[in-house]
């Protein structure tokens, strides 16, 4: 896609349970192995999005400082095949098979990686941070093993309890993907095709609205399973518009990582909204890097 001195970007493929889901990466120049961190994207109008839309200047800084950055465009955006998703956890999915790709980068250190997320893609990562948490050893014991991700980075987040997402946005959208994004109280980042069983239909339909069986998709009630620290970013005018996310959603997962004895560090923009802009940016950058050169680039502990 594009060649300078600091860094190639180049368009990706790579399979995701039968798929095919494409985006971008960027390797630093220079001799590697180099660290890895997978940039996971907001939400975007799928017939306006193209591929790395939200996470191309965060990720051409990072590779500026020495990392290799990977960014899922997820099913249903892009060029990628489109396949149903609930609670995001389809786009999950396609994201942690992204890091098992990552072994087949020649230049990619696969024990050095970290995540970054904005927006929905702040939703994705945390549902990723549980699920990799929570895998148990072959044996099937309950001893839990340290998830690859050694730290991630939440910008602008999405809610971590799926209750606050659907009680803003309404459950997802049923039928056409593209007629679901133009209805007003349906949350088009779900895919619920129209030619799926009725059984399972209805079967998301119902959880969407139960409150007590929202808890068992959502990322808030199951932190026991984060090994990574967490970096929390957002701004004070976050959430004034429909599609922005209120400052409220960051305060309460990082008050609740802190309670289940998780690091979380939390860093409020003053007049900030959505997307930072200006000296700000740079502000936020400046820490997302330092905090990623200290738990990512310097920590080589498999």
């Amino acid at each position: 896609m594009d060649e300078n001195e600091f860094y190639t970007s180049y368009l990706i493929d790579y399979p995701s349970d039968g798929l095919t889901i494409t985006g971008v990466m960027q390797i630093p120049a220079g001799d590697g192995p180099f660290p890895v961190i997978i940039m996971n994207h907001g939400f975007y109008v799928r017939s306006i999005y193209n591929t790395g839309d939200g996470t191309d200047r965060a990720s051409a800084f990072l590779a500026r400082q020495g990392y290799i950055t990977l960014a899922s465009d997820y099913r249903s955006w892009g060029e990628s095949d489109v396949a149903e998703s609930f609670f995001y956890s389809g786009l999950v999915i396609d994201v942690i098979n992204l890091i098992h790709a990552i072994p087949s980068i020649p230049e990619a250190d696969s024990a050095r990686i970290g995540m970054w997320g904005h927006s929905m893609g702040g939703g994705v990562t945390m549902k990723v941070l549980t699920v990799l948490g929570g895998r148990v050893v072959p044996n099937d014991s309950e001893e839990r093993i340290e998830t690859t991700i050694k730290a991630a980075v939440l910008y602008s987040s999405v809610s971590a309890d799926d209750a606050d997402i659907i009680n803003r946005w309404g459950m997802g959208c049923f039928g056409d993907i593209a007629a679901g994004e133009q209805v007003f109280g349906c949350n088009s980042a779900d895919v619920v095709p129209a030619q799926l069983p009725l059984n399972l239909q209805t079967a998301y339909h119902t959880t969407a609205s139960d409150i007590e069986r929202l808890k068992s998709v959502a990322a808030i009630y199951h932190l026991d399973y984060v090994t990574a620290p967490i970096q929390i970013h957002y701004g004070t005018e976050d959430g004034q518009i429909y599609s922005g996310t209120p400052p409220e959603w960051s305060i309460k997962l990082t008050q609740e990582l802190r309670n289940a004895g998780k690091q979380a560090d939390l860093y409020q923009y003053d007049g900030e909204g959505h997307s930072f802009i200006g000296e700000p940016w740079f502000e936020y950058m400046r820490r997302v890097l330092q905090f990623f050169d200290e738990n990512v680039k310097n920590n080589s502990a498999s």
